[in-house]
């Protein structure tokens, strides 16, 4: 009976351990956060994003900060599907670093890691299982100085996948399992890599996907001053579901949206109205940034904690517009944007205070601590 009773105390203490030991981890990482400062601060979080690209911190599956172990044993803990659009926005924000600095050496750096995620034949080694894994193919195929044709089997493969999760009205589900809706999620995960699949690879029909999928989405899951997304669009009866001004969930709007404007072949058809939807979306974020540069995780609601990731999607998408929506008021905007991100960057290079993964329709993380994906794009501007 004490032996049982000592093995049972043994096991508890490991599972108390664990959590002591995560929480302490991220108490001390937090001290004398915000010091760093324009050069330091780029060249720190440019060391933590290289580092992080083959070595990703968990994006955690739940808000639980308690039984963590528990979780890891149970593989509620994390998932690839999160983790693999980490990693995308790693490698996206320093591809962007190094066709700014034309640093050599990380780009050498950054072609042996793609080099990595292919087969001999060019398909993936790790085949794409939902939407989330599409943000990758962008990250691969958008590189300049990489010839992306001996990767086109693997991108065919993201592309076969994304035909999968067609619709009867012929867009793409985020989930396989969740059909009936369209998320405004897929409009960043999808969107960026089809318009430049289109233009690498002569596909008409691949950019057609991409303006259909922004392009219904534009036409049911807005709000009706056309500005800001909703979280998602029941297909049958076009009706919005979920949080509407979801911090994140403009990020994923204006990602794909900003790419796939930038993307179109010049003069095409449709570019005064993505850069008519463009100036609806700034009209619409830009009176809900902060006075310190930052958006809230739900930005109506001014009390709502605020949210690094989407600040650092809207620091770039203002920082990246065409020069017809570039104003005095969006580029001191991304500066303060960018000032904000300087303030909550713990001194080891990694930003701090962005929210988790969502759990699902209306059910949004809580916790506030690291994501990768947020290093990416704070990167980019």
């Amino acid at each position: 009976m004490m032996l049982l009773l000592s093995i049972l105390l043994a096991i508890a203490l490991v599972f108390l351990a664990v959590d002591a030991l995560h929480h302490l981890y991220v108490w001390q990482s937090r001290i004398k956060i915000g010091r760093l400062q324009d050069d330091s601060w780029q060249e720190a979080v440019q060391k933590r994003a290289l580092r992080w690209l083959y070595h990703t911190p968990t994006a955690k599956l739940t808000d639980q900060s308690r039984l963590i172990l528990w979780d890891m044993l149970r593989g509620n803990y994390s998932r690839s599907t999160i983790q693999v659009w980490q990693k995308a926005s790693l490698l996206i924000g320093l591809t962007d670093v190094a066709v700014r600095t034309q640093d050599k050496a990380l780009q050498a750096e950054l072609s042996r890691f793609v080099a990595g995620l292919f087969t001999p034949q060019g398909t993936w080694k790790t085949p794409p299982k939902e939407s989330d894994w599409i943000m990758l193919s962008h990250a691969v195929i958008r590189i300049p100085w990489i010839d992306v044709t001996r990767y086109q089997p693997a991108f065919e493969e993201s592309l076969a996948l994304l035909h999968s999760l067609k619709g009867e009205d012929g867009t793409v589900a985020y989930k396989a399992h969740m059909r009936g809706y369209r998320f405004v999620d897929t409009i960043g995960f999808i969107c960026p890599f089809l318009a430049v699949y289109a233009q690498k690879f002569n596909d008409e029909a691949a950019l057609t996907l991409a303006l259909d999928q922004w392009g219904l989405f534009y036409q049911y899951g807005m709000m009706t001053s056309g500005g800001i997304p909703c979280h998602t669009y029941h297909v049958a009866t076009k009706i919005p579901v979920g949080l509407f001004g979801w911090g994140r969930g403009l990020g994923w709007y204006s990602y794909g949206l900003l790419e796939l404007y930038h993307a179109l072949p010049e003069g095409h058809a449709r570019q005064q109205e993505l850069e008519k939807a463009l100036r609806a979306f700034v009209d619409a974020a830009l009176p809900f940034q902060h006075a310190d540069g930052s958006w809230s995780w739900l930005i109506f609601d001014a009390k709502a904690r605020k949210d690094s990731s989407i600040t650092a999607v809207m620091g770039w998408t203002l920082s990246h517009l065409p020069l017809s929506l570039q104003t005095e008021a969006t580029v001191k905007a991304a500066l303060l944007a960018r000032r904000y991100l300087q303030k909550v960057t713990r001194r080891d290079g990694a930003i701090d205070f962005s929210q988790g993964d969502t759990k699902g329709i209306g059910v949004y993380a809580q916790t506030f601590e690291v994501l990768p994906f947020t290093q990416g794009f704070a990167l980019r501007f």
